[in-house]
C-alpha cells in the first residue's frame, strides 16, 4: 500500500523506468508499394478494338498511365475522332461492322503488326465474344475484360441465373427456363403476377427491356 500511495506535496515522484528498446528487425530492404513492384509483363501498348467515345476514353486513360494506344477504324471512320486520339491507327476493313470491327482475323493481325501486348474491347462489338477472348489468350495477348469462361457463363441469361442460384446469390424472382410459345409466356406471367419483363436469354441488358 505504501508503494502505491501518491507522493507528498513538495516531493518529486520517482522517475519512471524507460521501456526496454525493441529488438531491431533484420534488414530486409525497403518495402515496395504496389506501383513500385516490377511487373514482368508490363503493358506498354494497347489496341482498342472499338470506336467512338469509348475508344477516346481508353486512349485518354492510357496516355495518363504512359501507355501507347492503337486505334482501329473502318474505311468510313478514317477521319473519326477516336483515330486522332490514339498514337497509331490501323484500318481493319470496309464500312460494314461485320467486315471491320467484328472481323476477328483482321483485328488479330492489327495486334500482331503493331506489337500491342493487350487489347481493350470497349463495350459492344467483341467485348462479349468468348472466342475472341480465347484467341487473345492463346496468342499471349492480354484481354482487358472477363475471361472466356466468364463470358460464356454470363452470356446465357438462363445459365447465369442458375449459376447465381447455386451460389446462393439473390436474384429477381421469375421463371428460369425457355418459353417457346405466347401461351407459355401468358401462363407464366399470370403465375408470377404483373408487371413482368420478358427478355431474350442470349440478349444483353439493353434498351429493348
Amino acid at each position: 500500500a505504501a508503494d502505491s500511495a501518491p507522493p507528498r506535496r513538495g516531493s518529486l515522484p520517482e522517475p519512471r523506468a524507460e521501456p526496454a528498446p525493441r529488438p531491431e528487425r533484420a534488414s530486409q530492404g525497403p518495402r515496395r508499394t504496389r506501383p513500385q513492384r516490377r511487373m514482368r509483363n508490363a503493358i506498354k501498348k494497347i489496341l482498342i478494338a472499338n470506336r467512338g467515345e469509348i475508344s477516346c476514353r481508353v486512349s485518354k486513360t492510357a496516355r495518363r498511365l504512359g501507355i501507347k494506344t492503337v486505334a482501329v477504324y473502318s474505311e468510313a471512320d478514317r477521319h473519326a475522332k477516336h483515330v486522332d486520339f490514339a498514337d497509331e491507327a490501323v484500318c481493319v476493313g470496309p464500312t460494314l461492322s461485320a467486315k471491320s470491327y467484328l472481323n476477328v482475323p483482321n483485328i488479330m493481325q492489327a495486334i500482331r503488326d503493331t506489337g500491342a501486348q493487350a487489347v481493350h474491347p470497349g463495350y459492344g462489338f467483341l467485348s462479349e465474344n468468348a472466342s475472341f477472348a480465347q484467341t487473345c489468350e492463346d496468342e499471349g495477348i492480354e484481354f482487358i475484360g472477363p475471361g472466356p469462361h466468364a463470358i460464356n457463363a454470363m452470356g446465357d441469361k438462363i445459365q447465369s441465373k442458375l449459376i447465381a442460384r447455386d451460389a446462393k446469390v439473390h436474384t429477381i424472382p421469375g421463371f428460369i427456363g425457355i418459353l417457346d410459345t405466347p401461351e407459355d409466356i401468358l401462363r407464366v406471367a399470370n403465375e408470377i403476377g404483373y408487371p413482368v419483363m420478358i427478355k431474350a436469354s442470349a440478349g444483353g441488358g439493353g434498351k429493348g427491356m
